[in-house]
């Protein structure tokens, strides 16, 4: 079947096929983000709107990878288009501070309560990169706890155990593997175990309160808890990277619902409505720390931004999502609902092949073997089918025009409907 999908795939895929030919020579295999290689090709977007992707050869996608999952109104969404137009007949890019930063900050400041002061810079990667960091400056130590399957991003600081098995390190040329070290999400019995072997100069812990590339799985509120109550005991951080959680569930973050005081956030992706962004909040007797002003450099926490941070483009699209987000409270419940409505679905359509984990308009299937029962951590994650999870979503690709990037979670949008959910419940019927 699997042959049959990739016969039909390159069949309707001409010249995107001819298209990822010339790029394969030009780039790193063909593409400019490990993950959106998959075989035999990937289709070469022309155009996208709504909830839509149209390739090079006009074939138009029903899309749930919603750029990074990072386009909750959809895309090209008209309030966020007419941000970036009007802002762009002024100029794309100043190099200096402009208005544009102060109006979204304030907006970020008020529905983020940890956001007392801001950093922003233009990915995710830089925005973690630069709260360990912070932390390790802050606290005068050194090391760093994250999670198994926990992903923020390509900075050498986080770079461990972000995929199975998470012994094995994840990169050559990555230097100081010691200053990392890793605990099981969800357990916090062993969580803590590791933390007290390395108290003495643990700088602080870094989590996602949803684990998104390790299996789109929610953090157990106690656990958080009792994470947060050791770094508080112990004069470490507790840093949330809330990078895809930020304004995806609610208006604001995900840890005041957990009744969490972290601190540090990091946000990116919807913030920045599609356009390039990171950013890193804090309480402001740490972030203070990052003021260069009259500080010598032992006593600063070098901490940067980049050539195009804070640039206008980005700064007015991001206003302009959440400023939708804000004046339509209607937007987070109909597509957490959505959500709902998909998870259920499709564990009755599976009847037991599959586990669908996620939380509110997030949401991924897992084909279950090797007796797993649950999913509460990346480590049953990765023992499940990815195989089957792959050739599943190759098959609504090539055969339904419905796109994951092939064994990722799906986001949904405002652009989304139920009868675009029900179309991937009959696709997924006919896969079965």
């Amino acid at each position: 079947m699997v042959l049959d999908y990739t016969k039909e795939y390159k069949k309707k895929t001409p010249q995107s096929a001819k298209l990822f030919a010339k790029s394969a020579k030009l780039h790193v295999n063909g593409v400019s983000h490990n993950i959106r290689y998959y075989e035999p090709y990937p289709f070469v977007v022309k155009s996208s709107a709504g909830k839509n992707l149209v390739d090079a050869d006009s074939n138009k996608y029903t899309d749930y990878w919603m750029g990074h999952w990072s386009l909750i109104l959809g895309h090209g969404q008209k309030n966020v288009k007419d941000s970036i137009k009007k802002q762009i007949e002024k100029s794309w890019m100043y190099g200096t501070v402009n208005e544009q930063t102060i109006l979204l900050s304030e907006l970020i400041s008020k529905n983020v309560p940890v956001a007392e002061k801001i950093r922003y810079v233009t990915s995710g990667t830089e925005a973690t990169m630069y709260a360990v960091r912070l932390a390790r400056s802050v606290t005068g130590k050194k090391i760093i706890a994250k999670i198994d399957g926990g992903w923020h991003g390509y900075t050498s600081d986080l770079l461990k155990s972000v995929n199975w098995p998470f012994t094995e390190s994840e990169s050559s040329g990555v230097v100081n593997e010691e200053k990392i070290v890793s605990i099981p999400y969800n357990d916090l019995e062993n969580s803590l175990s590791v933390l007290k072997k390395h108290a003495k100069d643990l700088a602080g812990v870094i989590i996602e309160p949803v684990l998104g590339g390790g299996g789109c799985i929610p953090a157990d509120a106690d656990y958080l808890k009792g994470i947060q109550e050791f770094c508080k005991k112990n004069n470490s951080l507790f840093i949330l990277d809330e990078i895809v959680t930020g304004f995806r569930f609610r208006f604001g973050c995900l840890y005041p619902t957990m009744k969490l005081d972290p601190d540090i956030v990091t946000l990116g992706k919807i913030v920045g409505g599609g356009m390039a962004i990171g950013v890193m909040c804090g309480k402001k007797e740490i972030m203070e720390y990052a003021d260069t002003t009259g500080k010598k450099k032992s006593e600063r926490s070098y901490v940067g931004g980049g050539t195009f941070s804070a640039n206008p483009t980005s700064m007015a699209s991001g206003f302009a999502t959440l400023s939708v987000l804000k004046n339509n409270k209607s937007i987070h419940s109909t597509i957490n609902e959505l959500g709902d409505y998909v998870r259920k679905e499709l564990t009755k359509v599976f009847d037991g092949k599959v586990i669908v984990s996620g939380k509110g308009s997030l949401f991924m299937t897992h084909f279950v073997k090797n007796g797993i029962t649950e999913i509460t951590n990346a480590t049953q994650a990765s023992k499940c089918d990815t195989r089957s999870l792959h050739a599943y979503h190759f098959k609504m690709l090539a055969h339904d025009g419905i796109f994951f990037l092939p064994g990722k979670l799906g986001a949904i949008s405002y652009a989304h409907t139920k009868a675009d959910i029900k179309k991937m419940i009959e696709a997924t019927n006919d896969y079965l």
